[in-house]
């Protein structure tokens, strides 16, 4: 045995700045509105027991129970209620809780499926006396790495010093000692699964990189664009063409006898770019609000000062300082940017591979099977009417 483990209703103000600050539905991505009627009516038709010790989940052989997962839903539901102004009325905090339970209880099962997955990677399909051995001696290096590395970084977070004022702080966060040991032991499991199952660094030859240029050539053409320097009095600045005539004329002047239109722009022009010199950085052909600029610009010798250009927004002087044409991309430029496309896709291949292989060596059984795809439903004896 090759044992391996190394180091609507709810439209209201409150529930849009709660989603805008956390984003319910995902742990990473916030959302900007409120859900649609149809989203409301099924998480507020959730049966979620009101009983701790009763499995909402089952993962192969490891139960999942309502107290492991509701204790972190009420953490979270007081966060997100502190950092709002809102009060949440009854169904926005019952909608609350059912979204959060199930997103939460979709999180520790994947867990709980990748630790699983990994112990079968070990011990294959040796006799369950033996599968016990093998995961009794990998949860004992995991839990040594938490007691040598992660123990003292919660206890230096937290600001505590002995396990009973560890477990009370984590408990005020919705945790506690014992729970938050048992998910670094299956974090570090489903890690270790993961590195074997999913190669970090997949191969892409140079055929593939080709393959991808050819068919997404369009995505790396440009268009023509130009480099230059402007000056302008605007109509609305200066209150009348004859004013805005003065002091383009003078401003034109300046910069052709004293040589530097980016000084005389600092010092006078009126366009948005003034305080950087009037200097335009490389700017696509049709880009340009203004057809009659965009013109000057493209037919303009490199180099030369305009005439005095007129638009609807006032009257302009510019000077050409580049020009490259439409084109594509070489493929000698963009080798690594397509590589690390093409990598992207492969982990992401693999992963899917993976979890779908997953998630057929791992029977699940849960209160939720929507949310785990190939999951069975779990009878749950005497339900709530609702969430909490």
């Amino acid at each position: 045995m090759n044992l391996k483990l190394t180091k609507s209703s709810l439209g209201t103000a409150f529930f849009a700045s709660a989603t805008l600050l956390f984003g319910i539905f995902s742990p990473e991505v916030a959302i900007s509105q409120s859900p649609d009627p149809d989203e409301v009516r099924r998480a507020l038709e959730a049966q979620i027991p009101e009983d701790p010790a009763a499995v909402v989940a089952w993962v192969s052989k490891t139960p999942i129970l309502v107290g492991e997962i509701m204790p972190r839903v009420d953490s979270r539901i007081r966060e997100i209620t502190s950092k709002s102004e809102q009060t949440p009325n009854e169904q926005e905090m019952k909608y609350m809780q059912s979204v959060l339970f199930r997103q939460l209880l979709t999180q520790t099962i994947q867990l709980k499926m990748l630790r699983e997955s990994f112990l079968l990677s070990q011990v294959g399909t040796q006799s369950a006396e033996k599968r016990n051995d093998a995961a009794k001696k990998l949860e004992s290096r995991a839990l040594q790495m938490f007691t040598e590395s992660e123990q003292p970084k919660v206890y230096k977070r937290l600001g505590v010093n002995t396990v009973d004022d560890l477990d009370k702080a984590l408990q005020a966060e919705g945790s506690s000692f014992e729970s938050t040991k048992r998910d670094f032991i299956d974090q570090m499991l489903a890690y270790l699964y993961r590195s074997d199952a999913i190669e970090k660094d997949p191969e892409v030859t140079l055929v593939e990189i080709q393959n991808y240029y050819n068919d997404h050539k369009t995505q790396y053409q440009f268009k023509a664009q130009v480099r230059y320097e402007q000056l302008t009095a605007s109509f609305e600045k200066t209150g009348n063409r004859d004013a805005g005539q003065a002091k383009i004329e003078e401003m034109g002047r300046e910069a052709f006898f004293g040589g530097s239109m980016q000084a005389v722009a600092k010092a006078k022009s009126d366009e948005p770019f003034a305080k950087r010199g009037g200097l335009h950085e490389w700017t696509n052909r049709g880009s340009l609000a203004s057809s009659i600029a965009e013109e000057q610009l493209f037919s303009l010798p490199i180099g030369v000062m305009s005439e005095v250009v007129e638009d609807d927004d006032g009257l302009h002087i510019f000077r050409v300082l580049a020009r490259r044409p439409e084109g594509v991309r070489p493929l000698s430029e963009l080798q690594d940017e397509i590589r690390g496309i093409l990598k992207k896709q492969k982990t992401s291949a693999a992963t899917k591979r993976v979890t779908e292989e997953m998630t057929r060596r791992i029977p699940v059984w849960t209160i939720f099977p929507d949310d785990i795809k190939g999951s069975i439903l779990l009878a749950v004896a005497k339900p709530s009417s609702s969430v909490r």
